[in-house]
């Protein structure tokens, strides 16, 4: 098998080439290294096989008809470039536009003008469904809850954006999904919860349990954004890689379609609570400081991945317990990577 993946230097897609490469597949890598960690990650890679890498920008029309056309010959496209962060989304909606919007679109078009008949998957968020204010929010036992949601939230959630992120990344997720009902392409489009795991070179924007383990470990500042109630479903990476295979696999039942992909309700964590669990580690209080709420930080999400069960058969298997513990045992390992 042939995989195309963009952003294949950055977390989800280091890991996801690399089981590509453990497979004996042949795996190009599109990546213009602008995110910290991303030339490691790429060096890693080197290590698990022989990527074939091309330093290249989703933004730039040419750079991605050529390299498209140069493997129209791909099994399937993991599209995963793109800004990842509310807060620079804020600072530089511009950028943040440019990268999520019309790199997603020239994704597209160079595949669609490439004849490939490979099917893409596209790695939206959670953020496109806003803030959720008409949705019931409750305190419990120190965090957050729906009031009326206890398997969390469907697909048919309203979406309603609420940052530029937001925006940017539910306008490629539409895009990708139009391409399949306009132009018979096969296109999956995953709104991803919260994932963590390894070759998360975390910082505070963006990858906050990667980040608050990274800096628990190395004795980093960390802020609290908020009360610390808020709650996310939690998803360890192996968990996430397993639903690409399982969608991609079922490609004929997933094509079009649109799966909330996140822990669901059995794996829901608050920022509090993965302190804690710190804590626990490190026996020790992690110090920390607080801060107001950062603009588009939803109280409260949960994945309702019922249909992701249904359509290919898929649930986590790795419990936020276990995922935390695996994190925790590989940035202490590999602190050089973080220093």
């Amino acid at each position: 098998m042939k995989a195309i993946i963009t952003g294949g230097a950055g977390f989800i897609g280091s890991n996801a080439a690399a089981r590509y490469l453990r497979r004996g597949d042949e795996v190009v890598v599109i990546d213009n290294l602008s995110r910290q960690g991303g030339e490691k990650n790429l060096a890693w890679l080197k290590s698990q096989g022989a990527p074939l890498f091309i330093q290249g920008d989703i933004r730039d029309v040419e750079e991605m008809n050529s390299a498209f056309g140069a493997h129209s010959d791909a099994d399937v496209i993991l599209h995963l470039a793109g800004q990842v962060a509310v807060t620079t989304s804020v600072a530089d909606p511009r950028g943040d536009f440019e990268a999520n919007a019309i790199g997603t679109l020239n994704v597209l078009e160079a595949a669609r003008r490439a004849e490939l008949q490979a099917p893409i998957l596209f790695s939206s968020t959670n953020k496109v469904y806003g803030g959720m204010e008409s949705v019931g929010v409750a305190a419990h036992n120190g965090r957050y809850g729906y009031a009326d949601l206890p398997n969390g939230v469907d697909e048919e959630q309203n979406l309603d954006f609420h940052s530029p992120y937001g925006c940017s990344k539910g306008a490629a997720d539409q895009y990708v999904r139009d391409y399949s009902r306009i132009y018979g392409m096969k296109t999956i489009v995953f709104r991803q919860s919260c994932i963590y795991g390894y070759r998360q070179l975390g910082v505070e924007d963006q990858g906050w349990v990667a980040w608050f383990t990274i800096a628990a470990v190395l004795d980093k500042p960390i802020t609290i954004y908020g009360d610390g109630k808020q709650v996310r479903d939690v998803l360890f990476i192996e968990d996430l890689l397993d639903a690409y295979d399982a969608a991609l696999q079922n490609i004929d039942r997933t094509s079009g379609n649109v799966y909330n992909v996140g822990g669901g309700p059995q794996n829901v964590m608050s920022v509090r609570e993965v302190l804690d669990f710190l804590n626990r580690k490190q026996d020790r209080e992690v110090p920390f400081t607080c801060a107001d709420w950062r603009p588009g930080d939803q109280r409260v999400y949960v994945s309702n991945i019922s249909k992701a069960k249904a359509d290919f058969g898929w649930e986590p298997k790795i419990c936020s317990a276990q995922g935390l513990d695996l994190l925790y045992e590989w940035v202490s390992a590999n602190t050089d990577l973080f220093r």
